[in-house]
């Protein structure tokens, strides 16, 4: 077991950034050593907060000899050179989803990682919220017997000026709220059922004046297991549902805390009678955990002892995805994901 401590640069001091930095330093074992943002006075006043240097410009700080990982919380567009000149210069990175706009992307990150040996973690903190690693954890045990199928919503309430914000901005985003919300429940069907084989998908826009998805709809297969997904903006209410149904029961994760409600598992057992089954409903606290779980779990990899949840080769997996879906939505037609 190794007592390093790693230091830090965070690239981006918005709030991402700020939760990333917040969970640093819960945790130990780390440092934060600089932070960088184009807006000087944000960047000086997260400085000031989290204790550490601020830049405006992302280059020094990559470039610094002090720092061993870098954090990056930009908008998608801005991802590719920032990971790409960390991992150039050794550095380890956690990139916030999706893992640069698109699968080629993130494969040419994937491939600097390989050369210099780095690791690679992709922000998929939705796999640490309580309630889902336990479910994972039930169904790894048994608890339900084999996936039969998987249901999943994720919706933004939406706000005033929301189609005018850089996530709807395709060369800056990439894509619309499929690769926004979208990538965390393709993330968690992955890692409930593993890969699929082909998708049906469609990307609509049904509200918001953009050119670019608003609402996104989608069907996974693999054998006999199914998953369906809908993420939306104009959900008008946050909301936050996973649902895994096995041979013997189910799991349903419901909330993600604060302004997407209450987070809770339920646990239902099939009888072999059948009938009402048997009802456990598990209920967490309002804190949201899941950064300071993720971070853990980035310094063990980092330290050796124990396996990355959600890096570098699941980013990039999740965008083949998100590119079959769009392809789906524009030809009609079932797209395999073997290509």
């Amino acid at each position: 077991m190794t007592t390093e401590t790693y230091r830090v640069a965070i690239v981006g001091a918005g709030l991402i950034g700020g939760k990333r930095a917040t969970a640093l330093q819960a945790v130990g074992g780390s440092t934060l050593v600089a932070v960088a943002d184009v807006d000087r006075a944000r960047a000086e006043e997260f400085g000031k907060k989290f204790g550490c240097a601020a830049y405006t410009d992302w280059r020094e700080v990559v470039g610094r000899d002090d720092v061993d990982v870098v954090t990056i919380a930009v908008p998608n567009k801005f991802t590719l050179p920032i990971a790409l000149a960390a991992l150039g210069g050794g550095k380890h990175i956690l990139s916030e989803k999706p893992f640069g706009r698109n699968r080629e992307e993130a494969e040419a990150m994937l491939v600097a990682a390989r050369e210099k040996k780095r690791l690679v973690k992709v922000g998929f903190n939705h796999r640490f919220h309580p309630a889902i690693f336990k479910a994972k954890e039930l169904l790894d045990r048994d608890t339900i017997g084999k996936v039969l199928f998987i249901r999943a919503k994720y919706g933004h309430g939406g706000r005033l000026g929301m189609e005018k914000e850089w996530r709807f901005q395709k060369e800056v985003s990439g894509g619309g709220e499929l690769l926004d919300q979208g990538v965390h429940l393709i993330d968690l069907c992955r890692w409930f059922a593993g890969d699929f084989e082909e998708v049906f998908g469609i990307a609509d826009t049904k509200f918001w004046p953009t050119d670019l998805d608003d609402n996104a709809f989608a069907l996974l297969r693999k054998g006999t297991v199914t998953a369906s997904i809908h993420v939306s903006t104009t959900n008008w209410k946050n909301t936050f549902v996973f649902e895994v149904f096995g041979e013997r029961g189910f799991l349903t994760v419901d909330g993600l805390g604060r302004s997407y409600g209450e987070e809770t598992l339920t646990v239902g057992r099939r009888k072999p009678e059948f009938g009402v089954p048997d009802i456990e409903v598990l209920k967490f606290p309002p804190e949201d955990v899941s950064w300071v779980e993720e971070w853990k779990n980035f310094l063990a990899g980092l330290k050796g002892e124990g396996a990355l949840i959600g890096d570098g080769a699941d980013g990039a997996a999740v965008n083949r995805y998100v590119e079959a879906i769009y392809a789906s939505s524009a030809q009609n037609a079932v797209v395999s994901l073997s290509s």
